[in-house]
């Protein structure tokens, strides 16, 4: 496979420790340039009958390789030699997290069941018909699909999958107004047949560092790698300004308007344990996101929106070099620090002030989402 990866072209991503990251000086970016999933590589996939899924791409710092066995996703991360383990939680009443695979014997989706999905898809985009075509030399057919509202800088995306046997071979990501895409995977050669199941586990060297990634669901609060046996559930009946303004251990903000996009919905959620708000504004992809949450001691420290807690390996600690090596860029938010991501696709912000701590995430360009915290 090729993947191809525009995300982050023209910004700059500091690797190592130090740095401010705030526009990048001769060494920044270094780190994101040797990062395959950031500056795109070749490599291999490998899909069993089970559902078993693996991807490997080759840099010039090790593998980078991803693995998912139907219930966790893990990655390691061979330039910083971390491994990365994150659980998907299991569908409300859906009796755990192997039920999605066996709906359909775990096998890869025939042609049939592609077309009813993208059938069922079609209340929301706009779809081609499907198109004959060639990947990899196999016969396959592509669609194209593009939002029907406000898709924010999304374009479209194009689907291409083996006729005969109904595997995907081909998904690109466009922005909008780009003839080329932001994000591709694309199969350059591809063979069908018995894989053995050691493929899909990894033989990682001493001292790997791991980081576990645990949705809010899982968070307990607690950092330990242990914590998993005893999580408290997910709050999520509190919804409305009113009743998640009451919950949250700290004054809401939560402004009717952003950015000239009006509030939608306040709901509460966890962030590292501790119940913080989540405030949609605008709609569709275009629309914004954010997450208030209290600042980890009340002061300036950023949030870890997905609940993230280092654990380590047998026998091995894992220090703050567990986390990802990259520096984003900075910008002033009314004189608090903030950190900003822009990408072809969207942009995230997030800093803290007055002990509350923000993320702003949206479809849109980086003037929007600065407009839009500095209306917090």
């Amino acid at each position: 496979v090729q993947l191809t990866d525009r995300l982050v072209e023209g910004t700059s991503l500091a690797g190592g420790s130090g740095g401010s990251g705030g526009g990048g000086g001769s060494g920044g970016g270094a780190g994101a340039a040797s990062n395959p999933l950031l500056s795109g590589a070749s490599g291999r996939v490998w899909i069993s009958a089970e559902g078993d899924v693996r991807l490997e791409l080759q840099s010039g710092d090790g593998a980078t390789q991803i693995l998912y066995d139907g219930h966790t996703i893990t990655l390691y991360d061979a330039a910083t030699h971390t491994r990365y383990e994150y659980t998907p939680p299991a569908p409300a009443g859906g009796g755990g997290s192997q039920a999605a695979p066996q709906q359909q014997g775990g096998q890869v989706p025939s042609v049939t069941r592609i077309q009813e999905a993208i059938t069922r898809l079609m209340g929301h985009v706009d779809l081609s018909g499907a198109i004959p075509t060639d990947v990899a030399g196999q016969p396959a057919y592509a669609v194209k699909i593009s939002p029907k509202r406000n898709g924010g800088l999304v374009g479209s995306a194009e689907l291409e999958w083996d006729a005969v046997h109904g595997a995907p071979l081909r998904l690109a990501v466009y922005a909008k107004g780009e003839p080329a895409p932001v994000l591709s995977l694309s199969a350059t050669e591809i063979s069908y047949g018995a894989v053995p199941s050691s493929i899909f586990s990894l033989s990682l060297p001493e001292g790997v560092k791991t980081t576990v990634i645990r949705p809010a669901a899982q968070s307990g609060g607690s950092s330990s790698s242990g914590a998993q046996n005893g999580h408290r559930p997910l709050r999520l009946g509190a919804s409305g300004l009113a009743a998640v303004s009451a919950a949250v251990p700290f004054k809401l903000q939560a402004p009717a308007a952003l950015a000239g996009m009006q509030r939608q919905q306040v709901r509460l959620i966890e962030v590292d344990g501790h119940d913080a708000a989540l405030i949609s504004y605008g709609e569709g992809l275009g629309g914004i996101a954010v997450i208030e949450a209290q600042a980890k001691g009340g002061g300036s420290s950023q949030p870890t929106p997905f609940g993230a807690s280092s654990g380590s390996s047998a026998g091995t600690s894992s220090g703050s070099s567990s986390s990802p090596s990259l520096t984003l860029p900075t910008v002033s938010i009314d004189g608090a620090k903030a950190q900003e991501l822009p990408t072809a696709l969207g942009t995230i912000l997030s800093y803290s002030s007055g002990g509350v701590a923000h993320i702003l995430a949206g479809s849109v360009t980086p003037s929007v989402i600065e407009t839009a915290a500095r209306g917090l």
